[in-house]
């Protein structure tokens, strides 16, 4: 139940009663006899305040208000006027004023239009009998139409089937602003106007040659003063006693302030109140026209432009500033691109776009988008404040026949954050394969969390040796993806996806928990010879906050000593001293976990966080090892560094291990050298855990091979 209404709220209905009860006064009200005006006041008020009130909008009692008002002779144009603005200041949110007053509007016009088509039935009637009836009946008809024709609301104009205007009456006079002889004589096919509605003249013809009976259009007409009225015209045909054509008589009920008005709902629709660019819809509806009906060859154009850094100006400068900013924007990008022909619209936020409805090539784009770099390069005076800014911009240009406007639209906003992921402050051209890769990855990510709960996903085991007897000393787990579509994808296809969505961080949980069940199988069933389990830890992982708690948890719930479970960290993924994740990695040391650096040495590695990580294990990558394959000789400088590797973890405490052991020959090579444990194809692909159950099972019945 709602609840009722506040003080401030009734304040504000009071007030709004009064001044629209003012407002239905005198002038205003002068048709109103004054008794019935006060309850036609609170009537139409107390209609138009429900209109503002409830969560969703009903236009129907402001509709009903403005007809109201017609009923009782309130038909004053600046009636309307007035209210309109009155409404626009109701106590309900500005949308929905807004809304409440165009409502009101079109009840009102629709009212006095259904009452101008009665009397303009009336003016039908009166015409019809004037040629039907008998001589006597004929000049009584006439007289009576000369007293609708002459006192009718509504103009009213007879001209011959030539098209020579006969007579007019006075109101169309006054609508038109000319006298009777201005109007008289002029042909009908002189009042063309640029604006007129497709049709309308066809229809014409097809009236004056007896081909249809009458015709209805909104259309605008020239005054002699220049200006337009804008009318809603009806042309009807009136034939003589054996059906031939003689007369058309037009009815014109002047919609000028109608037209005005929606004229300006139209422009709100269609227009960004912040920057006065074409919004989102206008966008649209322009870059759809270009699929219509399009030439075999045409060609088009769009380039996405997005503004880098304008969230840290908005945040630090405050919204009134930032939008300032983006005012100021649009005024150079319309300076700068309308010389141009291009239209530019407002998506929304720090969203800018520009169509290209015809193209010759690619060079189009490339040219808006420099020029929008370039009007972008000079500083932007918002009060007292000089700010920068710049833009990254995505150039799309395709044959129209190639693509569909949402598609085309994707594909310009995916090269966009290409454009921002290459450096920002720069263009960048669309590329077919990058964005067929994006989209994929796209797919993927929104997959994902669907493919976790439909169990998707598994778990091989990769075998760590020791270089010493070649014994089966851990196992890594690296999780696979079945996709239905894809097939078996490996975590280098997917795994960087995850973590740029987050999805990373389920997934991880995932996988330890499993890994962790498995550990444990492991050792109820073969004891000690059971391997330790390794499992990678990514970035996010690492520094979500509650990475302790679920390792902790999944150790209880699974059953497994914490001795035998090692999680391996990333040198992206390694923290300074100062970090707060640190404190972390120290928490799953106390817990009896071990932490192992993983690929190292393929970055800058930075040695002294060896000193402050609670590490026990280096693992050198595998396609560091991977790259030695080709060195001769024992003394290959390669080598010789790997050698180095091995002997400072040793002095720092370190086990080693090397990735990528593929021949018998690193093995020995690194056996030498005193590496600990060695992991690679030489000593076993990933496999299923029956696979390394096996493995198990047969290191137990005699000496492992190596």
């Amino acid at each position: 139940m709602n609840a009722g209404p506040r003080g401030g709220d009734l304040d504000g209905r009071a007030r709004f009663r009064t001044a629209w009860a003012g407002l239905l006064r005198d002038p205003h009200g002068g048709a109103v006899p004054p008794r019935a005006l006060e309850p036609l006041a609170s009537r139409t008020a107390a209609l138009l305040l429900r209109a503002g009130q409830g969560d969703a909008f009903g236009p129907e009692p402001a509709r009903q208000a403005g007809a109201e008002l017609v009923d009782a002779h309130c038909t004053d144009p600046a009636l309307l006027a007035d209210a309109v603005v009155l409404l626009h200041r109701l106590p309900c949110p500005a949308r929905r004023a807004a809304a409440v007053a165009g409502a009101f509007a079109a009840g009102w016009a629709a009212a006095l239009r259904d009452r101008t088509l009665r009397e303009q039935e009336a003016v039908r009637l009166a015409v019809d009998l004037a040629r039907q009836g008998a001589e006597k009946a004929l000049r009584a008809s006439q007289a009576r139409f000369s007293a609708v024709f002459e006192t009718a609301a509504v103009g009213i104009g007879i001209a011959g089937v030539d098209g020579t205007v006969l007579t007019v009456n006075r109101a169309l006079e006054e609508m038109f602003g000319a006298g009777a002889r201005q109007l008289r004589d002029v042909k009908v096919t002189d009042l063309v106007h640029p604006q007129d509605t497709p049709g309308v003249w066809e229809a014409y013809e097809e009236l004056v040659a007896g081909r249809r009976e009458h015709f209805r259009y909104d259309k605008p007409f020239y005054r002699p003063d220049g200006t337009v009225v804008w009318t809603h015209l009806t042309v009807s045909l009136v034939r003589d006693e054996d059906g031939v054509p003689c007369y058309q008589v037009a009815m014109l009920e002047d919609i000028t302030e109608r037209h005005r008005l929606q004229e300006r709902l139209r422009f709100q629709a269609t227009h960004d109140p912040l920057t006065g660019l074409p919004n989102r819809m206008a966008f649209f509806e322009r870059l759809e026209a270009v699929f219509d009906a399009p030439e075999p060859d045409a060609r088009f154009g769009l380039c996405s432009v997005d503004l880098d850094g304008f969230k840290a100006i908005n945040d630090s400068l405050g919204h009134e500033t930032g939008d300032r900013l983006l005012a100021a924007v649009a005024e150079r990008l319309r300076a700068v691109i309308g010389p141009l022909g291009h239209p530019v619209a407002r998506l929304g936020g720090d969203e800018f776009v520009v169509l290209l409805e015809r193209c010759r090539g690619r060079q189009d784009g490339v040219t808006v988008a420099e020029a929008v770099l370039e009007a972008l390069s000079r500083p932007f005076l918002v009060g007292d404040q000089t700010l920068a800014v710049r833009a990254s911009i995505g150039v799309l240009e395709r044959p129209v026949a190639s693509t569909t406007p949402g598609a085309a639209v994707r594909a310009a906003d995916l090269t966009l954050y290409r454009a921002k992921k290459e450096g920002r402050g720069r263009w960048t051209v669309f590329d077919p394969q990058r964005t067929a890769m994006a989209v994929s990855q796209y797919a993927m990510s929104v997959r994902m969390p669907m493919a976790l709960d439909r169990g998707e996903f598994f778990i091989d085991y990769q075998p760590l040796c020791a270089l010493a007897d070649g014994s089966l000393t851990a196992v890594e787990a690296l999780v696979r993806w079945r996709h239905p579509e894809l097939g078996v994808l490996g975590p280098d296809e997917f795994v960087a996806t995850a973590e740029e969505t987050g999805l990373i961080v389920p997934l991880g949980r995932w996988v330890l928990e499993r890994a962790c069940e498995q550990a444990a199988h492991w050792v109820e069933r073969f004891g000690t010879a059971a391997p330790r389990l390794n499992v990678n830890l990514a970035v996010r992982q690492a520094r979500h906050p509650a990475l302790v708690s679920d390792v902790g948890r999944v150790l209880r719930e699974s059953g497994l000593d914490p001795g035998r479970l090692l999680l391996e960290i990333t040198e992206t993924a390694v923290i300074g001293p100062d970090d707060h994740a640190l404190q972390a990695l120290h928490a799953l040391v106390d817990l009896g976990v071990s932490l192992a650096v993983d690929d190292f040495g393929t970055g800058w590695s930075n040695l002294s966080y060896l000193r402050d990580l609670p590490v026990s294990e280096l693992k050198i990558a595998g396609a560091f090892i991977c790259d030695l394959h080709g060195a001769s000789g024992p003394d290959a400088v390669g080598w010789r560094i790997v050698g180095g590797l091995v002997s400072l973890a040793h002095t720092l405490g370190l086990t080693v291990t090397a990735e990528g052991v593929e021949t018998a020959s690193d093995a020995a090579r690194l056996r030498a050298m005193g590496c600990d444990t060695a992991q690679g194809w030489y000593y076993g692909r990933p496999a299923p855990p029956q696979e390394i159950s096996r493995r198990i099972a047969d290191g137990l019945r005699g000496p492992a091979a190596g």
